[in-house]
């Protein structure tokens, strides 16, 4: 990280936090850091201007935009600071963010500080970029292990977008309306998903997106069928806890209610962290090292 002058990593940190408890997509977030940063949004390049450049990139974006991800240090950025305003003004968080942030914008607005390289600029043609990991490939192998350990699988989606507790409902909906119906999957099954929910957070309570989704799903899968829903973020932290995610089953919401605790109270307060850690029902893996997005699996016994 290389902040643009006149911007501290305190700027770019407390900007990132405030957009990201807004509710905002990884993809607006690194528009908005790909312009406070010198090395992001092909920025890195102008480092090694004489230099062949091959990327190799681990992909943690729904899509595997390159320049979405890390912000595209050696990608060229079709985004400009106009956009990036209007993503502050669209969240309505231009006033939360830090002055100099908003000087930074409306200076690089005015033309008054030079835009990120955009597509076609001649820096860009000894550069390589390669994607060696993504989502996909960590789908695939997991469904190939699902296979090799007797369920029957479908890949529902690698592109899981919105906001986490009502994809996690409509999610759990679908799975029991599913094996309610005449399905064309068979019991033992193997459910996959993949891609990176968001969370608009207005409670004062402590989770992530995995265990939002969780919790989202709670009341639609209370009952006799038996489902099993796990929900965690391939790098083994989601948001600002030690879980990675969190599992959610048909008896869930009754063993709650049993010592107390309201799955919609919680839900309200953003607090599905301890919901989970009440009922034993966290994922803790410890970090990874590496991150491919989020993984959702759903077991029907």
């Amino acid at each position: 990280m290389f902040p643009a002058p006149g911007i501290s990593l305190q700027d770019i940190q407390i900007t990132t936090s405030i957009l990201l408890r807004s509710g905002t997509s990884i993809n607006e977030i690194n528009t908005i850091r790909k312009h406070l940063d010198l090395f992001k949004g092909g920025g890195l390049i102008k480092f090694i201007p004489a230099s062949t450049v091959i990327s190799l990139i681990i992909s943690d974006v729904v899509g595997d935009s390159l320049d979405v991800i890390a912000s595209g240090p050696t990608v060229a950025d079709p985004t400009t600071f106009t956009d990036a305003w209007n993503i502050l003004h669209k969240y309505q968080v231009i006033d939360k963010i830090p002055s100099r942030v908003r000087a930074h914008f409306y200076n690089g607005i005015k033309s008054k500080i030079e835009d990120t390289i955009k597509p076609g600029d001649p820096l860009l043609s000894n550069v390589t970029n390669l994607i060696v990991g993504n989502n996909t490939e960590a789908i695939n192998n997991a469904e190939n292990i699902a296979q090799l350990l007797g369920f029957n699988t479908i890949v529902i989606t690698t592109s899981l977008q919105g906001e986490a507790s009502q994809i996690g409902k409509t999610i759990a909906n679908d799975v029991k309306n599913m094996f309610w119906s005449s399905s064309k999957i068979s019991r033992p099954a193997c459910l996959i998903a993949g891609g990176e929910t968001t969370v608009t957070v207005t409670g004062t309570g402590k989770g992530g997106r995995n265990q939002e989704f969780a919790l989202g799903a709670v009341n639609e899968l209370s009952g006799s069928d038996q489902i099993i829903i796990s929900s965690l973020s391939t790098d083994g932290g989601d948001g600002p806890t030690d879980a990675a995610g969190a599992v959610v089953t048909n008896e869930t919401y009754l063993r709650g209610l049993s010592i107390g605790l309201d799955p919609n109270e919680f839900l309200l307060n953003n607090d599905s962290y301890h919901y989970f850690n009440s009922l034993g029902d966290l994922i803790r893996t410890g970090p990874t090292l590496t991150n491919v997005n989020d993984l959702v699996f759903i077991f029907c016994l």
